[in-house]
């Protein structure tokens, strides 16, 4: 089920929100929405070329599977 939020902009923000809703000829919920969606997504995951390099990096690869195994089996140590 959908959920309403509320959103303080400045002046200025709402107005660059407004204009791009506008040129994208879509209400300024939806730009918003919109926007935040396309961020996540950049944040949150990896496109195909990474990876392809990720995946190329047998070293990593080999790294990671060690550091899984130790979060898993809660071993090895913290490094900040």
């Amino acid at each position: 089920m959908p959920k309403t939020i509320t959103l303080r902009l400045s002046d200025e923000d709402y107005q660059r929100f407004l204009s791009f809703a506008k040129a994208d000829n879509r209400p300024i919920a939806n730009a918003i929405e919109t926007l935040a969606l396309r961020q996540l997504d950049e944040l949150l995951f990896v496109d195909t070329f990474e990876m392809e390099e990720i995946s190329a990096d047998k070293d990593l690869l080999k790294r990671l599977k060690t550091g899984s195994e130790q979060a898993r089996t809660m071993k090895g140590r913290f490094v900040e």
